[in-house]
């Protein structure tokens, strides 16, 4: 969809290092993606090596015993997951593996890491397995790189996902909204989607949480909260859809301006020059460049 819009282009000529704000919110996605195997706990804690990052962003589904599983798809990527004993996922078959049919425990038989991800050449692969969300969050309070680290937890959900790959989004937000609660992370966590549904679910389990609208439509603004049916604390955009008129609009609502996935430095020195509150990208290894002088 967004290829179709070359004028958003970001300006990859930006050389000039720029001072970022005190409290920019850097966010490693999937962990950090581009380093070490995706939503996985050695992923997040190497997130947390980088002092600039202040939240880890994470997807979940639900397995069939009602665990929180972090993973992208509710089903095993057979381009980074293999089968229990090593064999590969026939591509064919992936909607075979659905994270639904399946308990956290046998969930944790397959391995997401070790052979790489062809899409980020630099990820040093390791065997790893989708860990739970409270796996998740202990692993790193165990750690304790950083006692004030935020979340930001995806629900991945579609309509056509219900009862099939996912559980009904009632159920998807009423199972998230829990064991934040049982996880003492209320007050640390935003919840985002791009489903709308999901969020309104949210939001009407537990008013004070703060959510996230994901986009990637060519919609405006305004057309996009008309949809969610009341304005969110942060609105999350595709990074080639920000320009200086969307980061005003946003700040006129009301609303934080955090941007998704960017990896090269000239596209976040142009993001933070117009004024964004905050960049997920998958490399967190990058940000120091941001305001370095390039050599």
């Amino acid at each position: 969809m967004l290829a179709a819009l070359p004028f958003l282009t970001c300006n990859l000529s930006e050389k000039q290092p720029v001072s970022v704000p005190s409290g920019f919110d850097w966010q490693g996605h999937r962990g950090a993606r581009g380093l070490l195997p995706e939503n996985s706990i050695p992923a997040f804690l190497r997130a947390l090596e980088f002092p600039e990052v202040r939240t880890l962003e994470l997807d979940v589904a639900v397995s069939k015993d009602n665990q929180l599983i972090v993973s992208h798809e509710p089903w095993f990527n057979p381009n980074i997951c293999r089968l229990p004993g090593g064999a590969a996922i026939p591509k064919s078959d992936s909607a075979k593996y659905l994270i639904y049919y399946l308990t956290a425990a046998e969930i944790r038989a397959f391995d997401c890491g070790s052979w790489g991800n062809p899409r980020f050449p630099n990820q040093k692969p390791m065997p790893v397995h989708k860990p739970t969300l409270r796996e998740t969050v202990e692993a790193v309070r165990e750690r304790g790189l950083q006692p004030s680290i935020r979340w930001n937890i995806e629900i991945k959900s579609r309509p056509e996902w219900d009862g099939l790959r996912t559980p009904p989004v009632g159920e998807f937000a009423k199972l998230v909204v829990h064991e934040l609660r049982a996880l003492g992370l209320e007050q640390d966590a935003n919840v985002q989607s791009f489903d709308t549904r999901a969020l309104r679910a949210v939001h009407d389990l537990n008013p004070d949480l703060r959510l996230a609208l994901l986009v990637e439509n060519l919609q405006s603004l305004d057309s996009n909260l008309t949809r969610l049916g009341f304005t969110p604390e942060i609105y999350s955009p595709h990074y080639l859809l920000v320009d200086e008129k969307l980061v005003r609009r946003c700040h006129e609502r009301g609303l934080k301006l955090i941007p998704w996935t960017v990896n090269d430095v000239p596209a976040m020195r142009r993001l933070v020059r117009l004024g964004v509150d905050g960049i997920i990208t998958d490399y967190p290894d990058r940000i120091r460049g941001v305001s370095a002088v390039e050599q």
